[in-house]
């Protein structure tokens, strides 16, 4: 195998190629690490929830933004491979200290907020979150609900997913439904007792 496959893909020294030492290829992921929590943290929840094209857009083009200050110009597979523990290693340690410090886990991820209550929608909380009616009812439709009109709760959490909850029957209603139940039982049970006098005939 030739030396200078060797070199490029394991060399971490710093020279005229790989200008980044050792300690800086562990500093640098930690740093855009936070950056990235911060980040996320003030755009607020709905770049996580990815509600439209554009967040999308916004968390594809931010991976390739941060690649250079993570890695700097070293393109070595060891080099890669330092920075990706790296930020590994330190997400393991932060998910560990926020699950003993609810208060932290809370600061970094912030608060589920209210967006529909009684199946009305909290404009407010939408201007606040920055979520469009549109947005919301594209969501509520991709967990099975045809409207808004079939949501009693909308809840953005804190990981950026959206839960509805739907609306409960009301006592009418769940008895109407029930009674349709009762009938159409009734029906399946009076078109197998018809197929076995069928079947009895001579």
């Amino acid at each position: 195998m030739d030396a200078s496959i060797l070199t490029n893909l394991f060399h971490i020294g710093p020279d005229a190629q790989t200008s980044v030492s050792l300690l800086e290829k562990v500093v640098r992921p930690v740093l855009v690490y936070l950056f990235l929590v911060i980040g996320l943290r003030l755009a607020g929840k709905r770049e996580l929830a990815q509600l439209n094209a554009f967040d999308l857009v916004v968390l594809l083009t931010l991976s390739n933004t941060v690649q250079n200050a993570i890695i700097g110009a070293d393109n070595s597979l060891l080099g890669g491979v330092i920075g990706a523990t790296t930020l590994l290693v330190f997400n393991f340690i932060v998910v560990r200290f926020a699950f003993t410090h609810p208060r932290v886990e809370r600061f970094i991820q912030g608060d589920a907020d209210l967006l529909m209550r009684n199946g009305t929608v909290i404009a407010e909380r939408l201007r606040a979150e920055g979520v469009t009616v549109g947005e919301l009812e594209a969501a509520a439709r991709r967990q099975g609900f045809p409207s808004l009109r079939d949501v009693d709760k909308a809840i953005l959490e804190a990981s950026g997913g959206v839960t509805f909850v739907a609306k409960k029957p009301r006592a009418h209603e769940a008895r109407h439904q029930d009674l349709m139940k009762r009938l159409d039982d009734l029906s399946v049970e009076m078109k197998a007792i018809h197929a076995k006098l069928e079947d009895t005939r001579p």
